[in-house]
């Protein structure tokens, strides 16, 4: 309308002018004043036209009541429509309802026993719980959680004054509002494994509502997500924020985790729930956390594709069928190259297994694995990560440096026993 009133304004002041260039004594009444009000009545009767008529104040000013759409460039460079900030609200809502139903509490029993220490006093035995969170993954009661969750193969390994045993009870408690208050039901380890950090627990229960996976290779930074879990044991809680990373690489315990990482924030109890995207569709586990003074809004989660073999490992055979080759390495760097007087950078066998595939294949302690399928390899990490490329019963080419000679070994791989 600015435009239109900047436009009005200047043509009445020309018209003005020229009616005062015509201007006379005797005339003034009737060529100034009469046509002067005539024009203001008639401007009037045109503006409240306009305002009257809802098509012609539409053109004018546009419906103030019209929710406006906002167009913008996505990551891939295509445009598309955003959901504008007064709906945000009804994008988290929509991800909880549909989430929340898939989402349970998972408390797990020890039983600790307290060692003498430095052989004073007696062990002692008492018990101990700890929480997390699954997610439905089936109707009939399979739950996907983390193995830090359930498993204590590696708790307290730093302390010699206590043990704890496997879980003696997991329960899992499912959402109170949909299920009732008292929805507690006992679960089996169907099957665990640390090296992913993936558990799959089964309770006795039908009827379930499944949680529905979403594409975890579609995330893209700062993407809205949602952390759904029972941190500190506060059941069916929704934390929000957004993708701050992709493919994140972290390592934990000696193991090495590629993460999407968030915002969102994530809680002792977290682990094992569920990170969603706008859709409420599961992209993630939620499973680490940076923590300590300073650090705030770091969380990590296990990408829900990389999940998904592992999954039907653990149902199927209670473990994950991984091939292996059957050495154990240490990782040359220069220094150790040059103060060995060795060949050169790569992974020194160290021990070769008996009856593995290694030894059928003639490796041999001392040998120096310096490439795998024509990939040069100078980790364990980068040697497992090409044999986890193949399946049981394929071969895979090593090259070796023995005593200064290179040849090529064929390595038949073999189930992990």
């Amino acid at each position: 309308m600015e435009e239109n009133e900047n436009k009005f304004e200047v043509i009445s002041s020309k018209v003005s002018n020229a009616n005062f260039k015509k201007n006379n004594t005797n005339g003034f009444g009737k060529n100034v004043l009469v046509p002067f009000f005539s024009g203001i009545v008639g401007c009037s009767l045109v503006i409240g036209t306009c305002f009257g008529v809802p098509s012609i104040k539409e053109k004018l000013i546009g419906d103030e009541s019209t929710n406006s759409t906002v167009q913008t460039s996505t990551a891939t460079g295509t445009t598309a429509n955003l959901i504008s900030l007064s709906n945000y609200s009804n994008t988290a809502v929509f991800a909880a309802n549909k989430i929340l139903p898939s989402i349970v509490g998972i408390e797990v029993t020890y039983s600790v026993t307290s060692n003498s220490f430095f052989g004073f006093g007696s062990p002692t035995t008492s018990s101990a719980t700890a929480t997390g969170s699954g997610i439905i993954i089936s109707e009939d009661g399979y739950i996907l959680t983390n193995n830090h969750v359930v498993d204590t193969s590696t708790s307290g390994s730093s302390y010699s004054y206590y043990d704890l045993s496997e879980a003696t009870s997991v329960k899992v408690k499912l959402n109170s509002d949909i299920y009732g208050a008292d929805a507690v039901y006992d679960a089996t380890i169907v099957g665990k494994d640390s090296q992913t950090d993936l558990a799959v627990l089964k309770i006795e229960k039908t009827g379930l509502t499944a949680a529905e996976f979403g594409d975890s290779d579609e995330a893209v930074v700062g993407e809205f997500v949602m952390a759904v879990g029972s941190p500190l044991g506060l059941d069916a809680t929704v934390t929000t924020g957004i993708i701050s990373a992709v493919n994140r690489e972290v390592e934990s315990d000696g193991t090495t985790y590629v993460c999407i990482q968030t915002d969102a924030a994530i809680n002792s109890g977290n682990s094992g729930g569920a990170l969603v995207n706008s859709e409420g569709k599961v992209i993630g586990i939620n499973t680490l956390k940076l923590s300590g003074s300073g650090v705030e809004g770091i969380g990590f989660a296990i990408p829900i594709n990389s999940t998904l073999d592992i999954i039907d490992d653990l149902i199927e055979y209670n473990k994950v069928l991984r091939p292996y080759i059957g050495i154990s390495g240490i990782e040359l760097d220069d220094a150790t190259v040059e103060r060995y007087n060795l060949a050169t950078l790569g992974i020194y066998i160290q021990s070769v297994e008996n009856f593995s595939p290694a030894e059928k294949a003639g490796l041999q302690a001392g040998d120096i694995i310096i490439q795998a399928d024509g990939k040069e390899v100078k980790t364990m990490d980068e040697l497992n990560e090409i044999k986890n490329s193949h399946a049981i019963g394929d071969t895979m080419t090593l090259k070796i440096n023995r005593n200064g000679t290179e040849r090529d070994v064929t390595v038949t791989l073999e189930e992990t026993p």
